[in-house]
């Protein structure tokens, strides 16, 4: 991996010591930064109606065979009256808005202020984006005001997302709305080495594999969610 010199520049700086007040003066503040961030989400975020959250890699090409299936899962979605939610970043994350726009549907894009992403993809509808310094908060936000997750293929970013719902469902934290993995190839070597190590060393339970599910196809993908909601007489076009 080359090293540029504004890397090393931000890394000299990060690194520069500071004095136990520096410290505590930055964290003080950076209070109200969080805050600040909670409070637009939720109030943004309270009128867009239900939505499902579609996660995966940003480095998705546009001719991927993943950012093509993301695409369709959020058309098909939109025709059950969602709307769909993403990082608003590229790859999955666009495939995601786009197919919520293709298919007239709202499109939520929760971005991350990131020098090599300066802006959310061209699908997110305009009073729909959301920018973000806090990692933690906008994943917050994320699984509060998502009723389905979709887990395309990617990277540390989107197993953090995957794991975050799964912990809040485990510890009934969250309602257990469906979350399903796409792409049997990838994810396989995953459901495998949590069956080899968690389940053998008792970190966890057969039945935490009943929360979520593993397919290939948009077909299986909607209708999990299709069959969650009419399982539990539920109408997500509130």
């Amino acid at each position: 991996m080359q090293i540029t010199k504004r890397d090393e520049e931000i890394i000299r700086k990060s690194f520069q010591p500071k004095t136990w007040n520096d410290v505590k003066t930055h964290d003080s503040w950076s209070v109200f930064k969080i805050m600040s961030e909670f409070v637009e989400g939720m109030d943004r975020l309270s009128n867009i109606g239900p939505c499902v959250a579609i996660f995966g890699s940003a480095r998705t090409k546009p001719d991927d065979p993943y950012y093509i299936l993301a695409t369709e899962i959020a058309e098909e979605l939109t025709k059950l009256g969602f709307g769909i939610i993403t990082g608003g970043g590229p790859g999955i994350m666009e495939a995601g808005n786009k197919g919520a726009h293709q298919g007239k549907a709202t499109s939520v894009g929760l971005t991350i202020r990131l020098p090599f992403e300066p802006h959310g993809n061209q699908y997110i509808d305009p009073d729909k984006e959301i920018a973000f310094d806090y990692f933690f908060a906008r994943k917050t936000l994320f699984m509060r005001y998502a009723q389905g997750y979709i887990a395309m293929p990617g990277g540390f970013g989107t197993l953090d997302e995957l794991f975050e719902a799964l912990t809040l469902i485990q510890t009934d934290k969250m309602v257990s709305f469906p979350v399903v993995l796409v792409g049997k190839e990838y994810w396989n070597g995953l459901i495998q080495w949590m069956r080899d190590r968690l389940i053998s060393h008792q970190m966890i339970s057969e039945k935490d594999f009943e929360m979520f599910h593993l397919v290939d196809t948009k077909e299986e993908a909607v209708a999990i969610i299709k069959d969650f909601y009419e399982r539990y007489a539920i109408k997500p076009n509130f």
